[in-house]
């Protein structure tokens, strides 16, 4: 069922990792370095993935490895948005990869690439069509994201919010499925690149979502799927049981889990992008995922 374990998602990016509280990473390192240790002291084999980075940063990767945390790792991940947020060209994606090549042994994942709707239906169709074109063949895994756009009445999960004007926009218009469950342009021709594009699909605390999921996962051939199993929301009524609905739902697919969200009374300070207060709790929330869906 379990394909891999992904330590966080997107560190260096601060939606999702405060740089206030850690301005040069030095305490993520060490929560990554001993959630590493704690997945491999609880499986022998289970690959080990460093979050994908968003931006894409060598340097961020060579302080890594300084501080010990590639030495726990079995790949290292990036994620890219280029037409939505990033502040470079499609056609550069290749030259993205071996910049981080350069800098490390590992295979480097794309566990997250994707284009939004927000503008026309049509971009997304080309982006998809571009980006299959340039990263198939070129990375191990490829996440594309996503399969559902994000309802409008939930949020997106980022620091500011609606103060990011259309950045924050663009988070609800990423899948190849509107929020009714209807298929968009790009989705006949993301078919045609099942299974070596896999979806990155975020699945939150019960959502309404899974069953139809996976029947549109499966009817596209989709083979690898990244999601996340929150530490944060392991904290909420019954989750437990939601995580095993959910990982029960989706073990017929490779899944790649990403563990992360700092419980707002764990972190340093009170918000999911917090360093914890005490990074073992981190590190044993990682194993006891690890325990519990990799047997």
């Amino acid at each position: 069922m379990l394909e891999a374990a992904m330590i966080w998602n997107e560190p260096n990016n601060k939606s999702h990792w405060d740089p206030e509280l850690d301005p040069d990473w030095v305490m993520f390192a060490e929560t990554a370095r001993l959630a590493g240790q704690a997945i491999r002291a609880e499986h022998g084999s289970l690959p080990r993935v460093l979050g994908g980075m968003s931006p894409i940063d060598p340097v961020f990767i060579m302080k890594m490895q300084q501080r010990g945390v590639l030495d726990q790792m079995e790949a290292v991940a990036v994620h890219g948005f280029p037409l939505d947020w990033n502040n470079w060209l499609i056609h550069e994606w290749p030259a993205k990869l071996k910049e981080i090549q350069a800098v490390t042994h590992l295979p480097v994942w794309v566990s997250e690439v994707g284009v939004s709707t927000f503008g026309a239906e049509e971009v997304q169709l080309w982006g998809l069509k571009r980006t299959a074109e340039l990263l198939i063949g070129q990375a191990p895994r490829i996440h594309w994201y996503s399969l559902y756009d994000l309802p409008s009445h939930w949020e997106a999960t980022t620091r500011h919010r609606e103060a990011e004007g259309s950045s924050y926009y663009r988070h609800f218009h990423m899948g190849l499925l509107r929020e009714d469950g209807t298929p968009k342009l790009a989705m006949e021709e993301f078919e045609k690149h099942t299974p070596h594009l896999g979806i990155c699909q975020w699945f939150h605390y019960q959502d309404h979502r899974l069953d139809d999921a996976v029947t549109w996962l499966k009817r596209l051939g989709v083979t690898h799927l990244r999601t996340g199993l929150s530490w944060a929301d392991s904290f909420r009524p019954d989750a437990l049981a939601w995580f095993d609905r959910q990982m029960e739902a989706l073990r017929d697919f490779q899944v790649t889990a990403t563990f992360c969200f700092t419980p707002e009374h764990r972190g340093i300070a009170p918000h999911h992008t917090s360093p914890p207060q005490v990074k073992e709790e981190f590190a044993e929330f990682c194993a006891s995922m690890v325990r519990r869906y990799a047997g």
